[in-house]
Formats: C-alpha cells, sequence, structure tokens
C-alpha cells in the first residue's frame, strides 16, 4: 500500500532506535517531514542519514522525555515554525523491570510511570492544538499486548500501557468531531533492544524485525484513516474494538 505524506509534518519519539527509528524513515520515505526525538545523539544523527538515503528529510531533537518543560516547549517550537502538526507517532518507552509488583522498587515504578505515562500525556497536551490545526491530524500511541494481558512481574509496564491507552482512548472520544484521528498500537513481540531485556533467552531472530512492524504502522497516518479511539493489533493487521469487562 503507497501512502504518500508529502507536505505533512511528523513528529516521532523514540526515533533513536527501534520501532521509533525505523517507522520515522518510513514516514521520510513516504514524503513526510519527521520531527525525531530521542535523548541519543548518534542515534538520531545515524536516522538522518538514513532518512536522507531515502530521498527525506528530518529535523533532530535530542532531549530527554523526563523533561516536562522540554516537551512543552517542543510544541511551541512546532507552532513557531510550522504552524500545525499532521502526525504524531508518542513511540518513546521503557520496561523497568520484570519483578513481583510488592518487589519494584519505588524510583523504579515512579520513573516508568513518568516516562510512559505522565510525558505521553504532557506530549499530548503539548501538541493537540497543532494537531487540530492539520486537515487530517493523526495520533499514534504505542502500547502493548501486556496492557491486557497482565502476566506475572510485568506489573509496572501493563499498569504503565494500559494507562497510555486509557488516555488515548478518552483524548479519541473528546476529538470525535473534529478531523484528528487516534489510536493506540500492539506492535507484538519485536526484535528490540528492550524485548531483549525482558526476554533474554529468547532467540531474537524469531521475531520481527521493527522494520517490518514499521511498514505496517505508517499507512494508519494516512489522511484517509477513518478510525479512532481503537488499537491496531500489528500481527493481525486489523482495528479491533475495546470492550467492557465480561
Amino acid at each position: 500500500m503507497t501512502i504518500d505524506l508529502k507536505g505533512r509534518i511528523a513528529l516521532v519519539t523514540g526515533a533513536s532506535r527501534g520501532i521509533g527509528y525505523f517507522t520515522a524513515v518510513e514516514l521520510a520515505k513516504a514524503g513526510a517531514h519527521v520531527i525525531a526525538c530521542a535523548r541519543t545523539v548518534g542515534g538520531l544523527e545515524d536516522l538522518d542519514d538514513a532518512i536522507k538515503a531515502v530521498g527525506g528529510t528530518a529535523t533532530l531533537v535530542p532531549f530527554d522525555l523526563a523533561d516536562m518543560k522540554a516537551i512543552d516547549a517542543l510544541g511551541a517550537s512546532i507552532h513557531e515554525r510550522w504552524g500545525k502538526l499532521d502526525i504524531l507517532v508518542a513511540n518513546a518507552g521503557m520496561l523497568g523491570v520484570i519483578s513481583p509488583v510488592g518487589h519494584i522498587e519505588a524510583k523504579v515504578f515512579e520513573k516508568v510511570m513518568n516516562i510512559n505515562v505522565t510525558a505521553t500525556w504532557r506530549l499530548i497536551r503539548s501538541v493537540e492544538p497543532l494537531l487540530l490545526k492539520s486537515d487530517a491530524g493523526r495520533a499514534l500511541i504505542l502500547s502493548s499486548g501486556a496492557a491486557h494481558s497482565c502476566r506475572p512481574f510485568w506489573g509496572v509496564y501493563s499498569t504503565s500501557k494500559a494507562a497510555v491507552e486509557a488516555l488515548a482512548r478518552t483524548w479519541a472520544a473528546e476529538t470525535e468531531q473534529t478531523h484528528l484521528r487516534i489510536n493506540s498500537i500492539n506492535p507484538g513481540a519485536t526484535r528490540t533492544a528492550m524485548r531483549a531485556q525482558a526476554m533474554p533467552g529468547e532467540d531474537p531472530d524469531t521475531l520481527p524485525h521493527p522494520s517490518e512492524v514499521a511498514k505496517a504502522i505508517v499507512p494508519l497516518a494516512s489522511p484517509e484513516l477513518t478510525e479512532t479511539g481503537k488499537i491496531y493489533v500489528v500481527r493481525d493487521q486489523k482495528f479491533v474494538s475495546y470492550r467492557a469487562p465480561e
């Protein structure tokens, strides 16, 4: 499926590696100008080279999502330079630890919630006015099957991703009558550093490469997309709706 994103501005967090990196490349390949955010300057420079290699353009923004004031300033900077934002890919996140709930250190729990949840909310607050200025704003919030499976020992990560999905669903309901479409994405197990941290004994070659996941994500940024308030399951290549507990 060929997606034309020429003239569109896309913001990708966690863009220096993994799913964020390859999503940024695919967005650029489709014609979008990519605002790439990450902590790692070297990774962003590598991304810039990859984007140039496919004929795309990028603006690199090295900063830590723990810096809430920097997130606020990001929205202001985008407004000053472009006056709008067409695509948000909120991809950055952290695993924390695989541990029984009662054994998680307070500082670890707080850091995961700060990066995965609070920073995502702060990002939404910063760029929502810009997305609403687009004729077809699209927000893609990376989640995980862990938000629903709630497997033993995955408590802090599962909790953070469930909260992120609740944010995305609420935001989608609030903006349903606008041109903005907001969906969560469950990428499934993917060959990333985070997955290796969580499952050190797993053979990474048995998992999809993040470039494969990125190719599935980019069509969801299309101006033609109509779904909102749902979750896209990459493995099944389809949107699914939420339902109340039974």
